[in-house]
């Protein structure tokens, strides 16, 4: 069963790595600056010891909006080495204070990866277990964790949050090409009784498997999240629309990266019916993550794999506090420019709800 509480492993980074939150002991966690805009308790009796009184001043309520993002030059290579005065932030096209900065590739990380399952995909299928396996081993460390969901026409949680890479090959072994009809519910708990109801219908229910990953697995976490989608990027018999699936993954604040392992002759000659790039560069590029076509060649999806990881134990985090200090749920377009002309790799924006709404 996914778990419905963030996880304990977080908790020191949560100053660090949330959209919307509360910092409850910014000693060590987060700069000082956080504590703008907020206020901390008055001094009381001096009576009062030394303990009570650091327990009162520590205590702050601060929304702070927190991004993760990649730089990188013309050519798409990583820019280490960058400082907080190098950007300059924009909420709705209105300059925003940076509070802190810091260069993040240690902090958690969940991931998820979902893989396709559906007939188009029989010839690459293999690959993709292979290949999938030495990635998680190769980024996963002992305070990160991953799950693992197939899709075809319905979505299932192959494996729960696990730090067990042999888990998580295992589970990648177990799945196998499904293109027919679906015999039972099944899935990721909520499959059915929640928004997106069981269908017995051939298909590849692409968008809502992202959907589920991001509201019934991710949104429950902080700090570092993405979603790494196996898949020709073709939708078919998904209740939800790709607008759903991208909201799901922005609210979650998951980075949504897709690998298109597409056999191109699968849709026959000047592929014909093939459709699913489009979709998936509005997905990715909404989130912070990319597009990157693999067919089906193994090294390309070897050295597809081997950007991603470094682009997630290379990225950069910074925080601001919004000077739109209304919690109305709206959404806000987010803009980070290098001021040396780089390229930023980031989610296009936020939805502006309190932390205890965003269940």
């Amino acid at each position: 069963m996914p778990k419905l509480s963030a996880n304990p492993r977080f908790l020191p980074n949560l100053a660090a790595a949330s959209i919307l939150f509360f910092v409850a002991a910014v000693s060590g966690a987060a700069p000082a600056a956080l504590a703008q805009n907020s206020t901390p308790s008055q001094p009381s009796d001096a009576g009062q010891s030394d303990t009570e009184k650091s327990d009162q001043t520590l205590k702050v309520n601060v929304n702070v909006v927190g991004v993760f993002f990649n730089v990188k030059d013309k050519h798409g290579a990583l820019i280490p080495n960058q400082t907080k005065d190098d950007f300059q932030v924009f909420e709705d096209s209105k300059p925003q204070t940076i509070k802190y900065f810091t260069a993040e590739s240690n902090l958690p990380l969940t991931l998820g990866i979902l893989i396709d399952t559906s007939g188009s995909q029989i010839r690459v299928l293999d690959m993709e277990k292979e290949v999938g396996g030495a990635f998680l081993r190769q980024i996963l460390t002992d305070k990160d964790e991953a799950f693992v969901i197939d899709f075809d026409v319905e979505s299932e949680l192959i494996q729960d949050y696990t730090r067990d890479v042999h888990r998580l090959q295992s589970a990648l072994n177990k799945v196998k090409i499904n293109s027919g009809v679906s015999s039972g519910a099944g899935g990721i708990p909520g499959l059915g009784q929640g928004p997106v109801p069981v269908h017995n219908a051939p298909g590849t229910v692409l968008y809502d498997a992202v959907y589920l990953s991001a509201h019934d697995m991710l949104a429950k976490e902080v700090g570092r999240k993405a979603m790494v989608l196996l898949t020709d990027g073709e939708d078919e018999g998904s209740k939800l629309k790709i607008k759903d699936a991208i909201e799901a993954a922005q609210r979650a604040d998951a980075i949504v990266y897709v690998l298109l392992c597409a056999d191109r002759g699968f849709y026959g000659p000047m592929n014909m019916g093939y459709s699913g790039e489009s979709e998936m560069r509005k997905l990715t590029e909404a989130t912070g993550g990319r597009v990157i076509n693999v067919g089906n060649k193994f090294d390309k999806l070897k050295e597809a794999f081997d950007q991603i990881a470094a682009e997630l134990r290379s990225q950069y985090n910074l925080g601001y506090t919004s000077t739109n200090t209304v919690l109305d749920g709206g959404y806000r377009k987010l803009e980070i420019k290098s001021k040396q002309g780089y390229k930023i790799q980031t989610r296009a924006g936020y939805y502006a709800t309190k932390r205890d709404q965003q269940q």
